[in-house]
């Protein structure tokens, strides 16, 4: 099987991580998934919720990867986003009004598999999610609060 990868470098900025969105959205289409296809949504999802953490809470520059098989295949993509920050994702539990701490209880949710590894001086933060099986549609932000049992974002 043929893996496609790509990569996109981000700067420390939060504004990066909508055009990160936009990117991934292009590359996901050119791979053969349809804009509105529930896995490309949650796929945009994950890598904003990646490129965010990276950016808002280390404040360094990060590589985005996306790493997927040719539309025909059942295969699994896979989103990386590195930094040079040493320090480890830490999950938060975000409470009531909480603006912030619900990105990593999102990936665990939407994510087949993610964890994380040292790399060079920093790290590197993964997930997985299996094509080709079903995935739950994205909520969006009106609709989180039934998602997150009942914590609204």
């Amino acid at each position: 099987m043929q893996v496609l990868q790509v990569q996109l470098e981000v700067g420390p900025d939060p504004a990066e991580v909508g055009r990160a969105r936009r990117w991934a959205r292009s590359r996901l289409v050119g791979s053969g998934m349809e804009d509105d296809d529930s896995l490309a949504e949650t796929l945009v999802l994950l890598i904003s919720e990646l490129v965010t953490n990276a950016v808002v809470h280390t404040g360094c520059p990060a590589v985005l990867r996306m790493l997927f098989g040719s539309a025909e295949s059942a295969g699994t993509v896979r989103v990386e986003v590195a930094d040079t920050s040493c320090r480890p994702p830490r999950p938060r539990h975000a409470e009531g009004e909480d603006t912030g701490g619900r990105g990593l209880e999102l990936v665990d949710g939407l994510a087949d598999r993610w964890g994380w590894q040292p790399e060079g001086a920093g790290k590197r933060i993964w997930c997985e999610i299996d094509r080709g099986v079903p995935v739950p549609a994205p909520v969006t932000p009106g609709e989180q609060s039934d998602a997150l049992g009942g914590a609204r974002i």
